[in-house]
């Protein structure tokens, strides 16, 4: 979507949106943030993106405009290339206004000076893995998003403004203790690693884990030698969330299909009887629907897709009865 050209920063655009329209999504480039938003659109409303065979080609360097304080052309174009005022509003992102060079300063200047732990406010939701589809879903519920990413150029032009990159992974201590200030709740799509420290996330006031348990206990034959393994890994992964003092949510999701999501419904339910597949985009978007309902002390469910249109998460996990982490 992004090319670095030796004359600045060339910048592609595959995509313009357009109303809503019944039957399948458009096609859309399969990395890129406006596609997989198309893919929801089933679920929200307003949202799709046509693609385009052959993408508009901008230089998106920006230079100061001589007066007035206003966008200079390339500035305007960057910021259509980076969303423009429609997809701003769509995702409930401010609008981008004129900035003077002492506005600037100032922020820096603000930057500069840390605040006291205890004084941040925590309002943003941290990723443990940026590589999956959770993180467009927080962007959809409109959450200040942090993720830890392998690559920031890569994540900058995947995820644009919406999301704060971190280059690091989850088990460098040092990456975790800068990521987690202000950080008021974390979704770990895939494993626990340096977060189960209990002085490390204290202040955090909900965790949600994508777990493979179900997936693994359930292998039979030559598949269960390597299920075993992968049994433990979820198992350990658990125990480690609940051995930490915040609240948590386990969703033991059935096996992950690489399908796009939003076509079917869901079965779920608790104790191990639920049994399936589930595509990766909607067990990303349980995850996501689970900050809103986080439990006084822990909750673990199954789920996998089926025939239930689940309108309101919250309200289903509220129901749930509270249960920790037992592996059987």
């Amino acid at each position: 979507m992004a090319a670095q050209g030796a004359a600045g920063a060339v910048q592609t655009i595959s995509s313009q949106p357009r109303p809503r329209t019944s039957g399948t999504a458009p096609p859309s480039h399969p990395t890129s943030c406006h596609a997989i938003v198309a893919r929801r659109w089933a679920r929200k409303d307003g949202i799709g993106f046509s693609a385009s065979n052959k993408p508009l080609v901008v230089n998106a360097e920006k230079k100061k405009s001589g007066g007035g304080g206003g966008f200079s052309f390339g500035d305007q174009l960057l910021d259509y290339i980076e969303g423009g005022p429609k997809l701003r509003k769509w995702y409930g992102a401010p609008e981008q206004m004129p900035r003077s060079e002492s506005q600037d300063e100032e922020e820096d200047e603000a930057e500069e000076e840390e605040e006291p732990e205890e004084d941040t406010v925590r309002d943003v939701v941290l990723v443990t893995d940026a590589d999956s589809e959770t993180v467009l879903e927080l962007i959809l519920k409109r959450l200040r998003v942090r993720a830890l990413v392998k690559d920031i150029k890569s994540a900058t032009v995947g995820f644009g403004a919406y999301v704060e990159p971190v280059e690091g992974d989850v088990n460098d201590r040092a990456i975790l203790k800068s990521s987690l200030r202000g950080v008021r709740a974390i979704i770990c799509p895939t494993k626990v690693g340096g977060l189960a420290d209990r002085e490390l996330v204290k202040g955090v006031e909900h965790i949600v884990l994508l777990s493979k348990l179900t997936v693994n206990r359930n292998q039979a034959g030559l598949g269960s030698l390597f299920g075993a393994l992968g049994r433990r890994d979820a198992e350990e992964n658990e125990a480690a969330i609940s051995s930490l003092g915040v609240p948590y949510t386990i969703v033991r999701a059935g096996a992950l299909k690489d399908e796009p999501g939003g076509q079917l419904g869901f079965s779920y339910g608790q104790g191990g009887s639920v049994q399936g597949t589930i595509s990766r985009q909607d067990a990303a978007y349980v995850c996501a629907e689970a900050l809103d309902a986080p439990p006084e002390n822990a909750l673990v469910f199954e789920v996998v897709n089926g025939a239930e249109d689940v309108e309101d998460w919250s309200a289903v996990l509220t129901s749930m009865k509270e249960s920790r982490a037992a592996p059987s």
